[in-house]
């Protein structure tokens, strides 16, 4: 039999051993509650911080969008008309190169191509009521030209007749800036119909000006270098609106100087001026204006419009021809060079068909005259200073011809060839603009005179 006091003690052992296992127990229990509640904490911890850093992205974001409308494409729309306007970036360089920045760019972007759009839509309308505005103003300056010129005609007073040259001359210039004007909103020039003696065009141009006198021309081109009928018109423009330039910013007592060479590709006219020059960046942009690349907006020509470089660009790119500014004149002034290339060129013979007495000689033509005639004084290479009343193109008829939208401008008078020096005599002293006034009076009356006291019929003054 198993006493009693082993009961107890067995009893007692196992428990014992019970309350080990149990507390055993309890104490991983409460471990594992400790170590719960860590991670609820841990977690409660990266939740509220989640929470902080999506305000904080939240508030990234709006700031980022906020910087967008209220500076950023105000700029970038800002930058479409005046490219030197800088743009901000970011608010914080961090976001370049993340989705958000590639985002924001893309904004910008959409605003920049909107308004380019917007203004050449705005800016085609502006040249459309440009265009029929000049050509209104064309017709009528054309209208009140040949009237001039038949008061010119009908009237030989010295004094009345200096007054219309001075009226005629004062509307060729008005002619010549609504003609530019034209030209930048894309109006036609018009066609000469007939090849002109290249020099011709050079003072045809020249004729155009306020100060022409100041203008000396050197001409070294062989005798009969002339060209094709449709780019008269464009080099006579180019190098008016050349010249005017020269004259505008030098000192009315100093000379324009234009030579004319012959070179590899063409001709080149050469227009130097001893003026204020041009900084680097005024350079550059006339550059890039006469170069006829990039297309011109009317809203970047200032205010008022500088039509002139504009005019030129257009020129350059419709008849492949070539302006540069890019080197300064020894004259410390500015040079521009315009190439004439071989395909606008042709030839004229000279006995045939003379240019304009006004206009100057060869140098090569009066090299060939002292070789012929040693004993003979050699003839200047400049003839009498240009003025208003010869034709700008004495060789040949000046028409304007439709444009290609059918708005057709009035035709100009065929004028008189002008009657070439011979070959021995030098070339008249120059006159001032009163007495070739005087003569063309004295000349007028003659004719009348002789016109009334004839025996025959249709001998009245025309």
């Amino acid at each position: 039999m198993i006493e009693i006091p082993d009961l107890a003690a067995g009893g007692l052992a196992a428990g014992t051993l019970s309350a080990f296992v149990l507390g055993g127990g309890l104490l991983r229990s409460r471990r594992r509650e400790a170590r719960q509640q860590e991670e609820m904490a841990s977690l409660r911890s990266q939740v509220e911080g989640a929470r902080g850093e999506v305000g904080r992205v939240s508030r990234a974001y709006a700031a980022e969008v906020a910087h967008l409308g209220e500076r950023r494409v105000a700029a970038e729309a800002t930058r479409a008309a005046h490219p030197h306007v800088q743009v901000p970036g970011p608010l914080h360089p961090d976001v370049a190169g993340t989705e958000l920045g590639a985002g924001l760019d893309g904004v910008l972007a959409g605003v920049l191509a909107a308004v380019t759009q917007e203004r050449k839509r705005v800016d085609a309308a502006a040249r459309a009521g440009m265009r029929g505005a000049t050509r209104e103003i064309q017709a009528g300056l054309y209208r009140l030209q040949d009237q001039l010129r038949g008061l010119q005609r009908r009237y030989d007073d010295p004094e009345l007749a200096q007054t219309l040259f001075e009226l005629d001359h004062e509307n060729e210039q008005s002619l010549r800036r609504a003609q530019v004007t034209a030209v930048v909103c894309g109006a036609w020039v018009g066609l000469a119909r007939e090849e002109s003696h290249l020099v011709d065009a050079v003072t045809g141009g020249q004729s155009r000006l306020v100060g022409y006198h100041r203008v000396r021309v050197h001409n070294h081109l062989e005798p009969g270098a002339a060209l094709v009928s449709h780019a008269v018109e464009p080099v006579a423009i180019i190098v008016a609106e050349l010249l005017d330039n020269a004259l505008r910013h030098s000192a009315p007592d100093t000379e324009v100087v234009v030579n004319l060479e012959r070179a590899h590709h063409g001709v080149s006219v050469t227009v130097d001026d001893a003026g204020v020059g041009m900084n680097a960046d005024e350079r550059a942009y006339a550059q890039r204006m006469v170069a006829g690349t990039d297309p011109i907006l009317l809203s970047e020509l200032g205010d008022p419009p500088r039509m002139g470089l504009a005019a030129i660009g257009q020129l350059t790119r419709q008849f492949d021809l070539s302006v540069d500014l890019s080197s300064p004149s020894p004259y410390g002034g500015v040079r521009a060079v315009l190439l004439v290339k071989n395909h606008l060129l042709s030839r004229i013979d000279p006995a045939e068909r003379p240019p304009a007495a006004a206009a100057p000689r060869s140098t090569r033509q009066a090299e060939a005259q002292a070789a012929a005639h040693p004993a003979l004084p050699p003839a200047p290479a400049h003839a009498a200073p240009y003025t208003p009343e010869p034709a700008p193109y004495a060789s040949g008829a000046i028409t304007h011809e439709s444009a290609p939208d059918g708005d057709a401008l009035p035709q100009r008078r065929r004028r008189s060839r002008a009657v070439a020096l011979p070959a021995e005599a030098a070339p008249a002293p120059a006159r001032t603009p009163e007495e070739s006034a005087a003569a063309l009076g004295a000349l007028q009356s003659g004719t009348a005179a002789a016109r009334s006291a004839a025996p025959t019929e249709g001998n009245e003054p025309r």
